[in-house]
């Protein structure tokens, strides 16, 4: 792995793959540092998952295929039989990173369904295969981010304010962004589209990723606490809110970062729309509701320290899980590739994953 910097202004994609190399900006340093991490290695990439160089649900989706690739370029086998036996081994390592985003699950079995389908073909043909399957996934996301842009798109009204947590922008995906696809495309479609940032700790996913991408396209973004919300949409501050999400359960219960439960609740007490945008891969029709969805606890140094400086007392009690559950009858509507969810979501979202197949 080597680091570089880089500082093009054409449109922004947070990995990048050429020539058996995979570029990914170092989001743990943004905005301060644009540091580019160079792999080519499946267990580098794991560990960029892991420690969050890379993050957000389809991007992390997007490194993974690459991941596996690598790990399937490295692979010593005569036969199918052995290739598959050490392939699943390094999907297995990469699915261990992180366990809420289902995007990671669903690379991985796509690559994996990609050689069980050409079990007849040479060991060569195989890791040429996969190269060409993780470059499409990449593609596709792009072009799923830019139709769920011109699908979500209307729901902004001209002149909207716009509260977003987190970061669901092109720094969370292949590129374009999901709910911040839709900001985008509402202000390519001519719309004047204020962005209401909340911080998102313990990350500052807002602060540093979401105020940067905006800020770097031109529109105007107001960084806000996480606990300013409410206050301003008591004052009528706020016209609607849009998210992304890292998993949608089959009823359309939503886990989206920590917080993003709080401003939903905010949202239904003040009478303004809470949207979703995230693709069909999103969705895992295999859990009837967000329960079942597994939610990641990470290391109490994210809450108790900020860089190397200590913001709380040695040795004190800490929770820190990375997302939550915003449930189905909070959520006004789900922005898909395929068409928008609203009203009765759980047949809302049966029918546009009808649509995607």
């Amino acid at each position: 792995m080597t680091a570089t910097c880089n500082s093009s202004a054409r449109e922004f994609s947070p990995i990048e793959y050429s020539d058996g190399v995979l570029r990914m900006i170092d989001q743990r340093l943004l905005p301060g540092e644009e540091v580019w991490l160079e792999y080519t290695d499946f267990r580098a990439v794991a560990e960029a998952i892991r420690t969050m160089v890379v993050r957000g649900a389809t991007a992390i989706g997007v490194a993974a295929a690459y991941g596996a690739w690598f790990g399937a370029r490295d692979i010593e086998a005569e036969d199918f039989a052995g290739f598959w036996t050490k392939f699943e081994e390094v999907c297995d390592l990469l699915a261990a990173t992180r366990p809420t985003a289902v995007n990671l699950f669903w690379a991985l079995e796509r690559v994996k369904s990609f050689v069980r389908a050409n079990d007849n073909q040479s060991v060569v043909n195989l890791k040429i295969g996969l190269e060409y399957e993780a470059i499409a996934i990449a593609a596709e996301d792009i072009r799923t981010n830019r139709a769920m842009g011109k699908n979500g798109a209307p729901l902004l009204p001209d002149g909207a304010r716009v509260l977003t947590h987190c970061n669901a922008g092109a720094l969370a995906t292949g590129g374009y962004g999901t709910a911040l696809g839709v900001i985008r495309a509402a202000v390519a479609a001519g719309k004047k589209i204020a962005v209401i940032a909340d911080e998102t700790r313990p990350w500052p996913q807002g602060a540093r990723l979401t105020a940067w991408e905006l800020q770097r396209d031109g529109i105007p973004v107001t960084l806000i606490c996480d606990n300013m919300a409410g206050y301003l949409m008591s004052r009528g501050e706020i016209d609607c809110c849009i998210v992304g999400a890292d998993r949608i359960a089959a009823n359309g219960d939503v886990a989206n970062k920590i917080g993003t439960y709080t401003v939903a609740v905010l949202a239904k007490e003040h009478g303004i729309p809470f949207y979703v945008a995230a693709p069909l891969s999103t969705i895992d029709m295999s859990l009837p509701d967000g329960s079942h969805i597994p939610i990641e606890e990470r290391g109490a140094a994210e809450v108790t320290h900020s860089g190397d400086r200590q913001l709380a007392p040695e040795g004190i009690a800490v929770r820190n899980p990375a997302f939550d559950i915003t449930p189905a009858r909070l959520v006004t509507a789900i922005v898909t590739e395929q068409g928008v969810a609203k009203g009765d979501l759980a047949a809302g979202l049966r029918a546009l994953a009808g649509q995607g197949r």
